[in-house]
């Protein structure tokens, strides 16, 4: 065997142990909350409100909270940074500042999301007086996954081929015409890869919106986008560090991750079979 077939196979084999690893893992932490989590699920669980010190009843108020804070954020964050890449790749010239901008919306994506919650606390919930609150919590998750969406969208613009681009403008299409109705199409699919990405960084994160949006206990329901919110990360969050029954609020913790590990995978499955769809209709 030569030496770059020896070369390819055993790049191939390590590989392919990578992979196996970290399916393993993923693997290991997918059994570990499920054993764990499983034995508390149940009707009463999923539809009723906490009860006798966060040790009875269930966790809705916090399933929907959660559902809320990350449908907001994806709402706000997603036309913006598709309008923000938008502009990147097809309107602005090409120069150094471009290159600037974009460095920029990288290192955006590594600022530790603590950071992101102190300025939204700041910014939304003191300076425009949105209070703690459903709103200020979507504008601050929408802030925390931006970056994630611009890079993305600009990855799948950029994959365009320009022929496609050409073709419609030999046709008499104009450039909005053209970015409207064959280049975002055609990068819908990588756009939509961002998207699921971002929801399950949004769906996770807990220091953003300790500041600006999560509640230990609340009565009921939000009644309006000004009203604070229980959401399943601060609940887990709480139930482990601030507990006065550990013994009963641990396994509700699992409980909790289970649920949101479901949930978040609900909401990308969506956006996957959207994804899916649409690489059907324009031939991906």
């Amino acid at each position: 065997m030569r030496k770059n077939d020896i070369i390819q196979q055993a790049g191939f084999i390590l590989l392919l142990l990578s992979t196996l690893i970290t399916l393993f893992f993923l693997g290991a932490i997918l059994y570990f909350v499920f054993i764990r989590g499983i034995g508390v699920i149940s009707w009463e669980f999923l539809t009723e409100v906490p009860r006798r010190a966060m040790t009875q009843g269930g966790v809705a108020p916090a399933i929907l909270g959660t559902f809320y804070l990350v449908m907001g954020a994806i709402l706000f964050a997603l036309p913006l940074g598709l309008a923000c890449a938008i502009y990147l790749c097809e309107y602005s010239p090409k120069s150094y500042v471009l290159n600037i901008i974009r460095l920029s919306i990288n290192n955006l994506a590594g600022v530790p999301s603590v950071v992101f919650g102190l300025f939204g606390m700041a910014v939304f919930v003191n300076y425009f007086g949105f209070g703690v609150s459903i709103l200020s919590g979507s504008l601050t998750l929408a802030m925390l996954i931006l970056p994630s969406i611009i890079s993305a969208s600009q990855e799948a613009l950029i994959a365009v081929q320009h022929s496609l681009r050409e073709a419609s403008f030999a046709l008499g299409a104009t450039q909005w015409q053209t970015i409207k109705k064959i280049v975002i199409p055609t990068a819908l699919p990588g756009i939509l890869t961002g998207v699921i990405l971002s929801v399950g960084r949004a769906a996770g994160e807990t220091a953003p919106i300790l500041f600006t949006a999560a509640t230990f206990y609340k009565r009921g329901y939000p009644d309006s986008i000004f009203s604070e919110v229980m959401a399943l990360p601060y609940h887990i969050f709480a139930l482990m560090t601030e507990g006065t029954h550990p013994e009963k609020q641990t396994a509700i913790a699992y409980g909790c991750a289970l649920i949101l590990l479901i949930l978040v995978t609900m909401v990308s499955g969506l956006a996957i079979y959207i994804r899916q769809k649409s690489r059907r209709a324009y031939g991906h």
